[in-house]
């Protein structure tokens, strides 16, 4: 795509996007997406030598292959919203294999879903797409509703299936957080001995967070620490929403 045609698509923002400095961490200090991310960033670590080369299955995959960005397709609303507000709408997707297919029609680094979706299609399509298992959920009918993930299968599961990846979210700011942090602290370290990468979705639920008509569950210090925190339990990839807002802590 040529640039100007970016700078048409993004209208009256292209230039906030397209010109933006920060001014407080320059660029020279950041690991930028590259061919070599995987040699670049987690080569001294101590992930085995088969976490490396999930890693790189992950990256060289699809569309993006060798660029250091990922597109993942991620299925698991179902759980979180109920299949018919997912499905209904385009009902051939009550079928897995459809999901599995859609991602790799759309040239996707990997499909990420549940142990339902992913399991009952493994033997046909593990070998064709990166499968990344999502391990845990926050299930729907508990009646009040709760901010809390519960495990749905096991990591070895996943491994079993083909699986080069797990997934987890963890509620931060939840009444249940401290609990989520060690269950998953415990998976990752078990999903890295088996040689996957490790995901972890890292959002803020807590309707404290709220505070004079603003939101700050999606403030960049608050959902930073977030990623900290993730990246500290050895979380390979994390996935956060962009800040709406700063000064979380200062609010609050």
């Amino acid at each position: 795509m040529d640039t100007s045609k970016i700078i048409s698509l993004l209208g009256d923002k292209s230039d906030y996007y397209l010109n933006h400095v920060c001014k407080t961490i320059d660029k020279s200090q950041l690991h930028l997406p590259s061919p070599t991310c995987v040699d670049d960033v987690w080569i001294n670590s101590d992930r085995n030598i088969q976490t490396l080369n999930s890693l790189q299955t992950l990256l060289g995959h699809g569309r993006l292959a060798n660029t250091g960005y990922v597109s993942i397709l991620p299925v698991d609303q179902d759980i979180e919203h109920t299949a018919g507000s997912s499905f209904a709408p385009n009902p051939i997707y009550f079928d897995p294999e459809n999901i599995v297919k859609l991602a790799i029609e759309g040239g996707c680094n990997a499909v990420a879903s549940t142990f339902g979706i992913l399991g009952s299609v493994a033997r046909k399509y593990a070998h064709k797409i990166p499968f990344l298992v999502k391990l845990n959920h926050n299930e729907l009918l508990t009646y009040p509703n709760s901010y809390n993930q519960i495990v749905f299968g096991s990591v070895k599961e996943a491994w079993n299936m083909g699986a080069i990846a797990v997934g987890a979210t963890i509620y931060f700011g939840s009444e249940q957080s401290r609990r989520q942090l060690v269950e998953i602290a415990d998976a990752f370290e078990y999903a890295h001995e088996l040689g996957m990468a490790t995901v972890l979705w890292c959002y803020l639920r807590n309707s404290s967070f709220k505070k004079d008509g603003i939101d700050y569950s999606a403030a960049a210090d608050l959902t930073g620490q977030a990623n900290h925190l993730g990246v500290t339990i050895k979380a390979d990839i994390i996935k956060q929403k962009l800040p709406e807002n700063n000064g979380g802590f200062t609010a609050i």
